[in-house]
């Protein structure tokens, strides 16, 4: 699990960090965690008011935030513009950590094609904007650097449901294994990070297509799955423990480190056992499940809150 060769993170002090999803959940917690350790912060997040925030705190407790910008990442001009202003400011990063990102579960059956680009669009595409605008300017400044992706144990496991989540974040999986082999020779370490269950926002607003989450089965799944999940702050603090000991894949719960061995080892077990939580799922959804024509008014078009909720990763 440790590649060998990387030296891994020797400090955060005076390393210039930039962390998008830094509003709620996971990029709320490693801001804060890397402003704690002498990091100096530059931010971006789709919630203006909520980024605003975070940046205060950090700012209210001794941290330096150097930068706060509210963005969409899907946008690649905005990105690259908001890369081009903080390099003319303030020089190259040391550290890109790629946190943002939505989550979209949905049967086939169910699933539209905007899902499908939307999920894509801010969970690859997204992180793929902010590697293409940020990392080629740290080989240049050839200081080496760290370069962090969180994936999600959809990226490892084929979970029931999550086809377009997991279409993205397989794929952030292979940009990630690709570049921890390119980046080597200009120093720069690649960490993926591949978080389980998660107590961010997120759990209670991932856009279930063609369900009606207020279902009391829903309910009562996702009061179950809070109960295991663990808090950004611990994901955030086995993240940089992570980077420290120079590890390419980071696991934030053990329950996903031995089900990834598990699933390596015991190849017919793992699809059986892929098998039954599909058929557990889909036992559950068929109750809550909505009469199609009103699933499909219900998804014609997102909700005011579904607009402004923050992308975050988990």
């Amino acid at each position: 699990m440790c590649d060998i060769g990387h030296m891994g993170l020797t400090t955060l002090n005076g390393q210039r960090v930039f962390i998008t999803g830094a509003a709620s959940g996971i990029g709320r917690a490693t801001a804060i965690h890397a402003a704690r350790e002498g990091a100096t912060v530059f931010l971006t997040d789709i919630q203006d008011v909520a980024l605003e925030k975070t940046a205060r705190d950090i700012e209210a407790a001794g941290g330096t935030v150097g930068f706060r910008r509210a963005l969409d990442i899907s946008d690649y001009d905005a990105v690259v513009a908001l890369a081009d202003e903080i390099h003319a400011e303030h020089g190259s990063m040391d550290i890109v950590m790629n946190v943002a990102g939505i989550s979209t579960w949905g049967a086939v059956e169910h699933l539209r094609h905007e899902d499908w680009r939307r999920t894509i669009d801010i969970d690859l595409m997204g992180p793929i904007h902010v590697i293409e605008a940020f990392v080629p300017p740290m080989i240049d400044a050839g200081r080496g650097g760290h370069l962090v992706n969180v994936s999600s144990a959809a990226g490892l496991f084929g979970l029931p449901w999550h086809a377009p989540y997991s279409a993205a974040k397989f794929g952030l999986r292979g940009v990630s294994e690709v570049l921890r082999f390119d980046l080597r020779r200009h120093g720069i370490d690649v960490t993926l990070v591949c978080p389980g269950g998660v107590d961010t926002p997120l759990v209670g607003t991932v856009n279930i297509v063609g369900v009606d989450r207020d279902h009391p089965e829903m309910q009562a799944m996702t009061q179950r799955f809070s109960k295991h999940a663990v808090s950004p702050e611990v994901v955030a603090a086995k993240m940089f423990e992570g980077m420290r000991k120079g590890r390419y894949l980071v696991f934030t719960s053990r329950d996903i480190a031995v089900g990834y061995w598990f699933q390596r080892k015991f190849a017919l077990p793992y699809e059986l056992a892929m098998r039954v939580a599909n058929h557990q799922l889909v036992k559950v959804a068929r109750k809550a499940m909505l009469p199609k024509d009103e699933a499909v008014s219900r998804t014609a078009r997102p909700s005011p809150r579904a607009a402004s909720r923050g992308r975050d990763a988990r």
